[in-house]
C-alpha cells in the first residue's frame, strides 16, 4: 500500500459508512488490498494540449509509442526504450486524410483509423511501417471509423464505424463494422440490416432504437471492438443503443445482438449520488434504471472461458436536430409511482439527474412512470453470449469516495450526469494465474485496479495516482515480455491534459 495511510483509511471508512449508505445496503470494505501488483509512475509525456493524447499503441519491435493527436491531426511518436527520457520522433501527419480516432499495432505494422473531413462520408484505415513510418496500405471503410484493432493472430484488422448523424440529423449513415483480410488485401464491411426485423424483440429486452426516422441499421453506432483469444470472434459495443454485437470473424457475419437491459439503482449496493447541487456526497437508492451503454470493452480468456468486460460510461444523443437529454425536474412524473410527497424533483434529490425523453412513458399518457439515466457507473463482466456475470454495483463510487473524496464524481460536478464515467478497461494477464483489470475514470482522472482472476467475484486492489493528468481516454497494457524494461507497463492517454503517463509494475 504505497499511497494511502491505513489509519486514515480506517477513520475515513467508518465515518463514510455512517453517511454514504442506506439502511438496506451492506457496507463494503473500501480498504485497498495489499498486493504485489504495484504500478509506479515512471514518466509523463506532454504530447500537446487538449485532444493531443487520446489512444496509444506500442510496437515492441521498435519500442515506439504511437499516440492519436487530434489537436495536430497526426500520430505523435515517442521512443520509450528509456522510460525516464522518451525520445520524440517525427510524427505521421494525417491532415490530407482527415482526423485520427484510433491506433493499433501488430508486429511492426501500425493501423490508424481516420474519419473523413465530412464524418458522414466513408473513412479510411491506413497501415504504416512502425520503424520507418512509411505508408504501406490504404483501405476504405464505413463512416466514422472510431476504433481499430488487429485480431490476436494478426491476420485481420477490424474497425468499428460509428456512423454518427450530422448535427441537423438530416444525414445518418449506417453504423458498420469493417474486417480487413491482410492476406487477401480484402475489405468486408458488415451492416446491421438483417436485424431490422428483430427491432421490436430487441427493444423489449433493453436495446434502444430511437433516432428520428431511423431503422435499426441506421441507428446502431458501433463504438469499440474486442477480439477473442483464438481470433475467431469479435464483440462490438453499441453504446447509445445499449447493446453488444457478436461477430463471426471466420464467416464475416454478425451473429447476434445482445441487449444489455437496465441496472436497478433501487437495489442494495447499487446506490448512487444523483445530485451535484446537494453540497454533499451521499449514496442513496432511487427508483431509477441505468442504461449500461458501454464505451470501451475488452475480451479475456480465463481458464478456457471467454469473458467480455465493459466500461459502462453511458452516452446521450444531443444534436441541434434531435436531443434526448432532459433533467428529472423537467419531466412530468406519474404521481402514483413518484408521489409529490417524495419531493423527487427537488435538485437535492433527483431533480438534477440527466435522463432521456425516449424511455419511461410506456403507456404514452405523457407521464413518466420509470426514470432512465445514462450509463451504469460501473464495469461489468459478460459471458461470450451477453449474459451478465458480474457488475461492480456502486464499488467505484464507494472506493473513490472513501480513498479520494476530493475528486469523487469529478468533484461532485458529475453526480447529476454519469458519475465518475468509467471510460476504458484493459486487462493484464500475469502468468495465466492473475488477471488485473484497469478501469479508467474519465471525470475523476483516475485508474482503478481490480483482481478479476475469479470473474464472478473481483477484488478491488487500489487507485493509481494520476496527479496532473486529466481525462484518461485510453488505457494500454504492455506485458513484461514486450516491455523495454522487462516489467509490465500501463500507458494512460489523457485527452484533456494532452499527456501520456507510463506506469511500471
Amino acid at each position: 500500500m504505497n499511497t494511502f495511510n491505513k489509519l486514515f483509511l480506517a477513520i475515513t471508512f467508518i465515518s463514510l459508512m455512517h453517511t454514504a449508505c442506506t439502511d438496506e445496503e451492506k457496507p463494503i470494505d473500501t480498504t485497498p488490498i495489499n498486493t504485489t501488483v504495484d504500478f509506479i509512475k515512471k514518466h509523463t509525456i506532454q504530447v500537446g494540449g487538449e485532444g493531443a493524447a487520446e489512444i496509444s499503441a506500442f510496437d515492441a519491435v521498435s519500442n515506439n509509442l504511437f499516440t492519436v493527436n487530434v489537436e495536430q491531426q497526426e500520430i505523435s511518436i515517442y521512443n520509450i526504450s528509456n522510460l525516464n527520457a522518451p525520445v520524440k520522433k517525427a510524427s505521421i501527419s494525417l491532415s490530407s486524410y482527415g482526423s485520427p480516432n484510433s491506433v493499433a499495432v501488430y508486429e511492426g505494422k501500425l493501423a490508424v483509423a481516420v474519419e473523413a473531413p465530412v464524418k458522414q462520408n466513408d473513412g479510411k484505415i491506413l497501415v504504416y511501417n512502425t520503424a520507418t513510418s512509411a505508408l504501406e496500405n490504404t483501405y476504405s471503410v464505413g463512416a466514422l471509423p472510431d476504433m481499430v484493432t488487429f485480431s490476436k493472430d494478426g491476420k485481420l484488422i477490424v474497425c468499428a464505424n460509428e456512423g454518427e448523424p450530422n448535427d441537423a440529423y438530416t444525414i445518418d449513415p449506417m453504423g458498420t463494422v469493417s474486417i480487413i483480410d491482410r492476406e487477401k488485401n480484402l475489405v468486408t464491411t458488415l451492416d446491421f440490416t438483417a436485424f431490422n426485423s428483430q427491432e421490436a424483440a430487441l427493444e423489449k429486452d433493453g436495446f434502444r432504437v430511437f433516432g428520428p426516422g431511423a431503422d435499426l441499421a441506421k441507428d446502431v453506432e458501433p463504438e469499440y471492438i474486442a477480439v477473442s483469444k483464438d481470433s475467431k470472434t469479435a464483440w462490438v459495443s453499441l453504446q447509445e443503443n445499449n447493446g453488444i454485437a457478436k461477430i463471426n470473424l471466420e464467416t464475416k457475419n454478425i451473429e447476434a445482438i445482445y441487449p444489455l437491459g437496465y441496472k436497478d439503482y433501487n437495489l442494495p449496493n447499487n446506490s448512487i449520488d444523483a445530485s451535484d447541487k446537494d453540497d454533499n456526497t451521499v449514496l442513496r437508492n432511487w427508483n431509477v434504471k441505468g442504461m449500461y451503454q458501454p464505451d470501451a470493452i475488452t475480451a479475456v480468456n480465463i481458464q478456457g472461458v471467454e469473458y467480455i468486460i465493459s466500461a459502462n460510461e453511458g452516452d446521450a444523443r444531443d444534436y441541434d436536430g434531435f436531443s434526448e437529454e432532459v433533467r428529472v425536474d423537467d419531466l412530468i412524473l406519474d404521481e402514483s409511482v413518484y408521489p409529490v410527497s417524495g419531493d423527487f424533483q427537488n435538485e437535492i434529490n433527483l431533480g438534477r439527474l440527466k435522463t432521456t425523453t425516449t424511455l419511461g412513458d410506456a403507456n404514452s399518457d405523457g407521464k413518466v412512470e420509470q426514470i432512465y439515466s445514462y450509463g451504469a457507473r460501473s464495469f461489468s463482466i459478460w459471458s461470450a453470449n451477453g449474459n451478465l456475470i458480474y457488475d461492480s454495483g456502486n464499488s467505484i463510487a464507494m472506493h473513490t469516495m472513501a480513498l479520494t473524496p476530493a475528486v469523487f464524481n469529478g468533484k461532485d460536478k458529475r453526480s447529476d450526469d454519469k458519475g465518475a464515467e468509467p471510460e476504458s478497461v484493459e486487462v493484464l494477464n500475469i502468468g495465466d494465474e492473475r488477471y488485473i483489470l484497469f478501469v479508467g475514470l474519465e471525470r475523476n482522472n483516475q485508474v482503478l485496479l481490480y483482481d478479476i482472476s475469479s470473474p464472478s467475484s473481483p477484488e478491488f486492489l487500489t487507485i493509481l495516482e494520476t496527479s496532473g493528468d486529466e481525462g484518461p481516454e485510453g488505457l494500454l497494457v504492455i506485458s513484461a515480455a514486450e516491455s523495454p524494461t522487462g516489467k509490465a507497463l500501463l500507458v494512460v492517454s489523457n485527452e484533456v491534459s494532452g499527456t501520456v503517463t507510463i506506469y511500471e509494475n
